[in-house]
C-alpha cells in the first residue's frame, strides 16, 4: 500500500486537531513492519521544519488566552460555594502555568510527543529527493496553469511530480491532505478531477483520498485499535509464518518484550510448532521453549479472566 501524507496533516498534531496522536504510533508500526510504503518528499519535510514553530506558536498562544477568569456578584462572598469556586480557580492557574512551562521546554527541545514519532515516520519513509528533472517538470507545470498549487509556489507540484515518478505503474495512491489545492471545486471531499485522471493515465489506477489520517484508517485498517496492539498482531503473524530458524528465533525475540496476551493471540502462537515445520522443528530450543511457557500461562490467564466474567451476577431478576 502505498501512501502520502501532506505536510498540513503533521503539522495538525500540534494545533487543534480531530485527530488523536495515536492515528501517527499506529501509521508508525505499519510503516516499520512494511505493511505500508510512506513516502516523504524533501520538499515536505522542508515545509514541516519551515512551519513546525509557527503552528505550535499559534496554539501556544490559544493555550495561553484559555485563563479561567470568574467574576462574581458581590453578595456571593457570604457563601461556602464561592471560596470553593476561588480555590479551583487558583488550583486551574497553577495548573495552566506548569503546563505551560513544562510544554515550551519540551517545544525548544523537540521533545513533545508529536516530534518523536513524527521523526520516527520521517526515518522510516522512503524519501524522495528533488532533481533537477522534478524541478523543471514542476515548474512547467505551474506555468502553463497544472495542478497542483497557486501563486507561482513550486511546492505541491514538485511532491506530485516526485510521486509520479516514485511509485510503480499499476499502483494506486492514498493520498491524505487537507490542501484545497487537490481538491475538486465542485466538491471538498472529492479529489481533483486533473489530478486524478493524470494518475490513472500515467499509473493505470486511481486515486484514494483522505482529508484525515482518522479516515485512511477507519476505511483501511477499521479493526485497529491501538496501535500496541497492532504491533503485537504483526508480530506474531511473523512468528506464525517464520520462513526458516533466524528469523523464528528473531521474532520470538521481538514478542518476549511485551507482557501480555489476549486468549486470542496466545492461541496462535501456541498452534505455531503444528502449522510451520520452522517454529516446530526448533520448539526445544531455549528461547523458543521459554515463550512457549509463558504463553501457556498468557492462555490460561485468559481463559481464567473470560470464565470469571460469565460468571459473573446477572441483573436479570427471576421470577
Amino acid at each position: 500500500m502505498h501512501l502520502f501524507i501532506d505536510t498540513n496533516i503533521f503539522l495538525s498534531f500540534y494545533h487543534l486537531s480531530n485527530d488523536d496522536l495515536e492515528e501517527l504510533k499506529k501509521l508508525a508500526v505499519l510503516v516499520s513492519q512494511k505493511t505500508v510504503t510512506l513516502y516523504v518528499t524533501d520538499q515536505v519535510v522542508a515545509e514541516f521544519t519551515r512551519n513546525r514553530e509557527a503552528k505550535i506558536a499559534d496554539a501556544v498562544k490559544r493555550l495561553k488566552d484559555q485563563q479561567l477568569n470568574l467574576h462574581f456578584p458581590q453578595m456571593c462572598k457570604d457563601y461556602v460555594e464561592y471560596q470553593k469556586l476561588r480555590d479551583l480557580q487558583k488550583q486551574y492557574d497553577q495548573a495552566h502555568s506548569q503546563l505551560l512551562l513544562k510544554l515550551q521546554t519540551d517545544v525548544v527541545s523537540k521533545k513533545l510527543r508529536a516530534d518523536e514519532i513524527i521523526e520516527q515516520l520521517f526515518d522510516a519513509a522512503t524519501k524522495l529527493e528533488t532533481d533537477n528533472d522534478a524541478v523543471a517538470k514542476a515548474r512547467l507545470r505551474v506555468d502553463i496553469g497544472n495542478p497542483p498549487g497557486k501563486n507561482g509556489s513550486l511546492g505541491d507540484a514538485l511532491n506530485w511530480e516526485l510521486l509520479l515518478k516514485a511509485v510503480p505503474v499499476g499502483m494506486p495512491i492514498y493520498f491524505v491532505t487537507e490542501d484545497r489545492d487537490y481538491t475538486s471545486a465542485l466538491d471538498e471531499t472529492k479529489f481533483k478531477d486533473f489530478l486524478m485522471q493524470e494518475w490513472s493515465k500515467t499509473k493505470e489506477e486511481e486515486v484514494h483520498f483522505f482529508k484525515r489520517l482518522s479516515s485512511f484508517f477507519k476505511e483501511k485498517f477499521p479493526d485497529i485499535k491501538l496501535a500496541s496492539e497492532l504491533e503485537k498482531d504483526l508480530a506474531i503473524k511473523q512468528f506464525v509464518t517464520s520462513p526458516n530458524f533466524a528469523f523464528t528465533h528473531t521474532y520470538v525475540a521481538k514478542l518476549t518484550k511485551f507482557s501480555d496476551f489476549t486468549l486470542s493471540q496466545a492461541s496462535t502462537i501456541l498452534a505455531a510448532p503444528l502449522s510451520n515445520n520452522q517454529v516446530g522443528w526448533i520448539a526445544t530450543d531455549p528461547d523458543v521453549q521459554n515463550f512457549r511457557v509463558s504463553s501457556h500461562s498468557a492462555q490460561r490467564q485468559a481463559r481464567t479472566q473470560a470464565r470469571s466474567t460469565d460468571r459473573s451476577p446477572s441483573c436479570t431478576a427471576i421470577a
